[in-house]
This record gives structure tokens, C-alpha cells and sequence, in this order.
């Protein structure tokens, strides 16, 4: 079994790589996929969005057949939906996926490979409206949510509750627990400067849940 993380110029930097560290806690602690490849649509380093640079494993083209492909966010998404030959790399490796997962606004690179058509999906709070008004989406404001085999989750560091959910789907509560544990991801419940009383905050942030 093996897992792809998808990356491009200006994506959002823990929308991938908090996932990468759960992934990566999976396999070291809990046998979970291995190899866990970076993907670019290029050889050569990616400028993500607050200005770490990274070096991908391998380009679309070295890129094998992937078990389970996740679409990270961030600015680049906007420019990314309109190009093609990505569009098509998610596209075609969906195909023989187990699982497409998207972070905050990887979920409209999803949408143009054809993937949330049909589909309940989340994305980013700033940009929930946005996913609303493509149509043929049935938008929720949760943390992280499932439709088939495709998985989408809210903004930045909901990635991190979107696999360890994942992992607890796949390898079982147990083999989750681990990695929860391994990393110390126990989110503290504190809630600084009302936020959650924001007219954009999402539902699962004010503590109601649409009907």
C-alpha cells in the first residue's frame, strides 16, 4: 500500500505535512503504508505558501500508481484548478485509488478532476461559500468529512483529524491511538479571543451542527 501527497507552488504547508507526520508516525508505529511519497508535477523544489521550501520524491511522471492520493490547499489551489495537466494526474490516479483525501482548499482540485460531483466534502471557513456556489456539492461544516472514497477536511490543521480518522478507518482504532499517542495530539479545548462567535465560523466551531 502506498500513500502520495500531492504538492505545488504556494500550497499551504501544514495542510501536507501534518498529514505526512501522521502517516509517517503510522508506519514507524503501527505498520502502516509504506513508501509515503511527496508529488510534484515536476522534478525540483516547491515554494510553499509561507516560504519553506521542500524537495518532492518524485514527478508526475516517475509517479507510480498510488493507493491513496491527498490534495493539500493553500493559494496555489486557485491557480491549480485551471491546470490541466495536474487536473488530470488526480484525475487518472483516482482511478485505481482506495481513497482521495483533500486538506481545506484542495477539495475544488477534487471538484475539477470530477471527484465531489454528487459529493458531501468541506473545505477552508473562508472559503466554504465558495465551494456552495459550485452547485453540485453538499457543503458541511465539520472538521473533516466522508463520502465514499473520498475524504475532504476544514482549513490547515483540520488535516491532522482528517488522518488520524482515516487511520482508524483503514488500521483500526488501535493502530490510531498510536499514532495520536506517538505525536501527542491532544488539542487543547481553550479558545482564544471569541473566534468562535465569528460570523464565519463554522459549525463545528459555534457548536451546532446543520439539520
Amino acid at each position: 500500500m502506498n500513500f502520495g501527497i500531492l504538492v505545488f507552488n504556494e500550497v499551504e504547508e501544514l495542510d501536507f505535512v501534518g498529514p505526512w507526520e501522521m502517516l509517517t508516525m503510522w508506519s514507524k508505529f503501527a505498520d502502516g503504508p509504506a513508501p509515503c511519497l511527496i508529488v510534484s508535477q515536476s522534478p525540483g523544489p516547491v515554494r510553499c505558501s509561507k516560504g519553506l521550501s521542500i524537495n518532492p520524491h518524485v514527478s508526475f511522471a516517475d509517479c507510480p500508481p498510488l493507493d491513496h492520493l491527498l490534495v493539500p490547499g493553500g493559494q496555489g489551489t486557485r491557480r491549480e484548478v485551471d491546470n490541466p495537466v495536474l487536473v488530470d494526474f488526480v484525475a487518472q490516479q483516482a482511478r485505481h485509488c482506495q481513497a482521495v483525501l483533500s486538506v481545506c482548499t484542495g477539495a475544488f482540485v477534487l471538484h475539477a478532476a470530477g471527484l465531489l460531483s454528487g459529493k458531501k466534502a468541506t473545505t477552508h471557513w473562508g472559503s466554504l461559500e465558495r465551494l456552495r456556489a459550485l452547485g453540485d456539492v453538499t457543503v458541511v461544516e465539520e472538521r473533516y468529512v466522508q463520502d465514499g472514497k473520498v475524504w475532504s477536511s476544514a482549513g490547515v490543521s483540520a488535516g491532522i483529524d482528517l488522518m488520524l480518522a482515516f487511520i482508524a478507518s483503514v488500521g483500526g482504532d488501535e493502530a490510531a491511538g498510536k499514532v495520536q499517542f506517538g505525536a501527542e495530539y491532544y488539542p487543547s479545548s481553550v479558545r482564544y479571543g471569541g473566534f468562535e462567535k465569528h460570523a464565519q465560523a463554522p459549525a463545528y466551531l459555534r457548536g451546532t451542527r446543520e439539520g
